[in-house]
């Protein structure tokens, strides 16, 4: 299932924009591709992140998977819920298992990520 409202990277990251501020998170394929998610290491609020850099890292029972930044900007909201529910990833990946919450400091960055098409075609072909 792959949410038409959402923008996204070709390393399975989703952006959900919502004025100056992007919620972020792993597509449904990523969370299948990972298998049951353990841990969830998230940036702490006030940190900047830069676009397709490294901000965080989830542990699975298959291997431990760096997540990559669809856009840039300072983290304003973590997903408390990961620490205790990391199984959340999984279950709801796109509502519940959000990760971060950033105000981005370039709109324009998010214009250069996949819509839903071109996010379903890249997974067809993996």
């Amino acid at each position: 299932m792959v949410p038409a409202d959402l923008h996204y990277t070709k390393d399975h990251e989703w952006v959900r924009v919502d004025g100056d501020t992007a919620t972020i998170g792993v597509t449904d394929f990523a969370a299948h591709q990972l298998g049951d998610v353990v841990f969830v290491d998230l940036p702490a609020t006030g940190r900047t992140i830069e676009q397709f850099a490294t901000f965080g890292v989830v542990e699975s029972v298959k291997a431990v998977s760096d997540l990559y930044a669809p856009v840039s900007g300072e983290v304003v909201a973590v997903n408390g819920d990961l620490a205790s529910q990391p199984e959340l990833v999984n279950s709801d990946p796109f509502g519940k298992g959000w990760m971060i919450r950033v105000r981005v400091s370039d709109s324009a960055q998010v214009d250069g990520l996949l819509d839903a098409a071109a996010y379903e075609h890249l997974t067809a072909e993996a």
